[in-house]
């Protein structure tokens, strides 16, 4: 007889369930579609610094060019359709809300070259993440070796930089910090929510 951890419980997704990666990629295209609210809502050095505290979510929904935004909404629903069991509206808008917030105070304080930033990409790395330490505590094994996969990844580019062709691709550098800060971050999260779970 099979565990009941064995199988994951794939299948047409719930509204619930698509609500979060629904509204994130709405708000995304939003941003683009509205290139001049660009300046107000970019992740800024500057602007946090004069209170601007917004931006510390905002940010993570621009983009630099169309390739960005597309590359990013692509790997959201990859994410998603990998981890749909774990989707609730409640859980992702919470974690993906702290994963930002966590990142771009990250940023902040350990890559104080960072002028500006725009893009997903850090919250799809903690999502990843996320995703796979929730496999963890279902114990689906596939989760360890997603695990190391995102760790695996983030070490290779920050240690040997991000692929030059995509960097042209966005014509943007390739904020490779951020990835790193986004993985820890969903570990973190979770780690957080098995923590609530087991005092509620």
């Amino acid at each position: 007889m099979a565990s009941v951890a064995s199988t994951k419980a794939f299948g047409l997704p719930k509204p619930g369930q698509l609500a979060g990666p629904l509204l994130l990629s709405l708000l995304a295209l939003l941003c683009w579609a509205l290139p001049s609210l660009y300046d107000t809502l970019v992740w800024s050095r500057n602007g946090l610094e004069q209170g601007q505290w917004w931006r510390l979510w905002t940010g993570h929904l621009l983009h630099s060019n169309t390739a960005h935004l597309l590359m990013n909404l692509g790997g959201l629903w990859l994410i998603f359709a990998l981890h749909q069991p774990h989707y609730r509206w409640r859980s992702i808008a919470s974690v993906s809300l702290c994963i930002m917030a966590m990142v771009s105070l990250g940023i902040w304080w350990w890559v104080p070259e960072t002028a500006r930033y725009v893009g997903l990409s850090a919250l799809l790395h903690g999502l990843f993440a996320w995703g796979a330490m929730m496999d963890i505590q279902r114990g689906w094994r596939s989760g360890y070796l997603l695990l190391i996969g995102v760790f695996a990844k983030v070490g290779w580019e920050n240690y040997f930089g991000a692929s030059a062709e995509v960097a042209a691709l966005i014509d943007a550098q390739v904020a490779v910090e951020s990835h790193a800060l986004g993985a820890l971050s969903g570990v973190l999260c979770a780690l957080a929510c098995r923590a609530y779970q087991r005092v509620r």
